[in-house]
């Protein structure tokens, strides 16, 4: 069945709305128990974010693609699979979500409702993991098998939290709502220009890698 635009919008916004929320209140959450170990925190931050993730896809794949990020939308349009006029709205759907999924981060654990984040993320490093962390999770939705969409993308991302030196946003919807919550899962508003970069960059670089799979594969 395929959903009219207005859906398939709201879907979108309602799943980066949730996914956000998950990330930034499992951050928070994850400090609060962890009783200053890092390691725990990102540990709890990586479950609650596979989990969440596997349930989002699984519930909105089927209304509006379960994209819940501007990469992964640009580069449906690039290869055609979706018309390029539903771009700016699938975007602005999403940031919308990503800005409401941190406001009512903040609300559940009483934090200020509107506010920025201040932990800084910057370097050749991070930015290379970010570049990584987008670029394979967009070979993942290209490439992969569309019923094993949702596992495929969650287990992903569970790996490339621990494996690239950014904990894989691979996002610039998380980039954005992750700057209104300064939780353990923030990005400082100046360090988020450079992330976006970097992941427009994984995108079209897991572009080139399909199309030469394609032409591969029909040769």
């Amino acid at each position: 069945m395929q959903h009219t635009l207005p859906v398939r919008l709201v879907s979108e916004c309602l799943g980066t709305l949730l996914l956000l929320c998950t990330v930034i209140g499992s951050g928070i959450m994850g400090v609060n128990l962890s009783q200053g170990n890092d390691a725990i925190a990102l540990l709890a931050n990586t479950l609650a974010t596979v989990f969440g993730l596997f349930v989002l896809i699984e519930l909105f794949g089927s209304v509006g693609g379960a994209h819940f990020n501007p990469v992964v939308t640009g580069v449906q349009v690039l290869l055609r699979r979706q018309p390029a006029r539903e771009l700016l709205p699938y975007m602005a759907a999403q940031l919308l979500g990503a800005w409401l999924g941190a406001v009512l981060a903040n609300a559940m654990f009483d934090w200020p409702l509107f506010h920025t984040a201040q932990h800084v993320r910057t370097g050749a490093g991070v930015w290379l993991g970010e570049v990584v962390a987008t670029a394979g999770l967009l070979l993942v939705i290209v490439l992969g098998q569309a019923d094993r969409m949702s596992a495929l993308v969650a287990a992903y991302i569970g790996a490339a939290y621990w494996f690239t030196s950014s904990t894989s946003f691979a996002n610039p919807a998380a980039v954005f709502g992750r700057m209104f919550s300064d939780s353990f899962a923030g990005i400082a508003p100046g360090s988020a220009p450079a992330f976006v970069v970097a992941e427009a960059l994984g995108g079209l670089l897991a572009v080139a890698v399909a199309v030469v799979f394609n032409r591969r594969l029909t040769a």
